[in-house]
């Protein structure tokens, strides 16, 4: 995996599990869902990147 590809990706899981976070500590709902959202998005590239690094060797 390439190492800023793996950055965003765990960049992304971050950002979504504070979001997430912030939003069940505020009861806000909409936005626990973009911060799973985010998350979801950032595992995603992470096993995106995993799978070209399988095919690489």
């Amino acid at each position: 995996m390439s190492a800023g590809e793996k950055a965003k990706a765990k960049a992304e899981q971050v950002k979504g599990k504070l979001k997430r976070a912030m939003g069940r500590a505020a009861v806000d709902d909409p936005m626990v869902v973009e911060g799973q959202a985010g998350k979801s998005k950032g595992d995603a590239r992470q096993a995106k990147e995993k799978i070209k690094d399988m095919f690489k060797r």
